[in-house]
């Protein structure tokens, strides 16, 4: 009887052993303790405008517990950084203890007071974590930038914005009828969550390849947030606006790109687009109704619907590039071109659109016919493609008039693109068929100021190759 109780017993504690040492804590300097990272960087934070948030993780790579004897912000409460340590905020926290294999969360919030710089700044400051007398120090780095702040914003006289620094919108930003923007080159805006920006006058950015594109993008910066399509409204131009001109301008990630509404009440294109980049655009990255826009080497890229003309008006497609690929942002669901003479009211008006020496394409998603027309017998219907690389699995109904050049079942043969890196590069490599296909145009440059052949075919869309 003894003999078995002493085996009884000594299952008992061979069983039990292991959970007794995991619930003990390791007291070895020799421990072992990883950080996540060694440091902590902050993207670009726009002084006084809120605060953005980063996270670490510490792990306990041993089998028992492990006691942090002290984690501390070592700028204490004078810090431009925040603390929070498994949901407790503070600036140094004692005797925190990490279950074996287990790991502790941490998160940083950093705001910036302004200062009088007029360009980017550092500010930084550490965290130290103290075990079994080991230190470590986590290095804290926040990018700072003063910048002109608009909130609510009516522009009622004609009006400059300068380049000196960001120009950062908050409640949105209207330009009255009969006043005038100007945004001058290199120009860098960026826009909040709640604000639009609205013209019913005249929005005249003009960026060049020397000082700059100007460039309209949401004022999330830090990842991952500033790769999300439809961070903010988008640009729209209204009933009573005239004389819009965007040129080597950059639109990312909005709602909406640019919306054109009514027809030009001056015989000129309401909207003129030149060298232009819309890209990453949630809903409708250029949409017009019943108005006119002329469009001349642009890059409109990855959106939910790259191009979209209701309701008749006029508008032209000079040497661009449309063009959207299934990916983690947005699903290639629409195609990348679409145009009608009337609108979701039935609305009828004449449509008079042409495309040249472009390029309409689409891969992978739901989509076969990447150009998308739509005719009401009521008004006139008059679309035309020149010298066009598109993607059609049928042919366009209702027909358009088709002159020249034009693909149904090749691949553009772009330079680079990588859905998996989120990398797409959208000039032609050297086996294209786009490349010396065009008919003869009046666009003497490309996307990037690059000179167009005069003796020879120009490439379709908007970037000439340079061999």
């Amino acid at each position: 009887m003894k003999i078995i109780l002493f085996l009884l017993f000594a299952v008992i504690f061979v069983v039990t052993l292991p959970s007794c040492k995991k619930d003990s804590f390791i007291t070895s300097k020799s421990a072992s303790l990883s950080i996540s990272s060694d440091t902590l960087f902050f993207d670009t934070v726009f002084t006084t405008t809120g605060s953005i948030t980063g996270y670490f993780k510490v792990f306990n790579t041993n089998n028992q517990k492990l006691l942090l004897s002290n984690v501390k912000l070592m700028g204490g409460n004078s810090s431009y950084f925040k603390l929070n340590l498994d949901g407790t905020s503070g600036t140094s926290f004692s005797n925190i203890e990490i279950a074996a294999n287990d790991s502790l969360y941490g998160f940083v919030t950093v705001s910036i007071n302004p200062n009088d710089s007029l360009k980017p700044f550092v500010e930084r400051d550490s965290i130290q974590i103290s075990y079994n007398g080991n230190i470590f120090y986590m290095q804290l780095a926040a990018y700072g930038q003063n910048a002109y702040f608009l909130k609510n914003t009516k522009i009622t006289k004609d009006t400059t914005w300068n380049n000196k620094l960001p120009i950062v919108i908050l409640g949105g930003v209207t330009v009255n009828s009969g006043a005038k923007l100007t945004i001058q080159k290199g120009t860098k805006i960026y826009v909040n969550a709640n604000a639009p920006i609205i013209v019913n006058g005249t929005l005249q950015a003009l960026g060049d390849t020397t000082l700059g594109r100007i460039n309209f993008l949401s004022d999330r910066l830090d990842v991952p947030y500033n790769s999300y399509p439809g961070a903010w409204p988008g640009i729209y131009f209204n009933d009573s606006s005239i004389n819009n001109i965007l040129e080597y301008c950059t639109i990312s990630n909005g709602y909406e790109g640019v919306s054109v509404l009514s027809p030009s009440i001056n015989g000129k294109p309401k909207l003129i687009l030149n060298q232009c980049i819309l890209n990453n655009i949630y809903d409708v990255a250029i949409g017009g109704n019943n108005s006119t826009i002329a469009a001349t080497n642009c890059l409109i890229s990855n959106c939910g619907n790259n191009v979209s003309l209701t309701g008749g008006g006029t508008y032209s497609f000079d040497q661009c590039t449309i063009v959207s690929y299934d990916n983690i942002y947005i699903s290639h669901k629409n195609g990348v071109f679409s145009a009608s003479n009337s609108d979701s009211y039935g609305i009828t008006n004449p449509l008079n659109c042409t495309v040249n020496n472009s390029i309409l394409y689409g891969y992978s998603g739901l989509v076969d016919n990447e150009v998308v027309l739509s005719k009401s017998t009521s008004a006139t219907f008059n679309v035309s493609f020149n010298n066009v690389f598109y993607k059609v699995k049928k042919a366009i109904n209702p027909p358009a008039t088709v002159n020249n050049f034009c693909r149904t079942t090749f691949e553009p043969a772009f330079d680079s693109v990588n859905n998996g890196t989120n990398y797409y590069n959208f000039k032609l490599s050297a086996t294209s068929p786009c490349l010396k296909a065009g008919g003869t145009s009046q666009v003497l440059i490309d996307m990037e100021g690059h000179s167009r052949p005069t003796n020879t075919p120009p490439d379709l869309g908007c970037y000439q190759r340079k061999d």
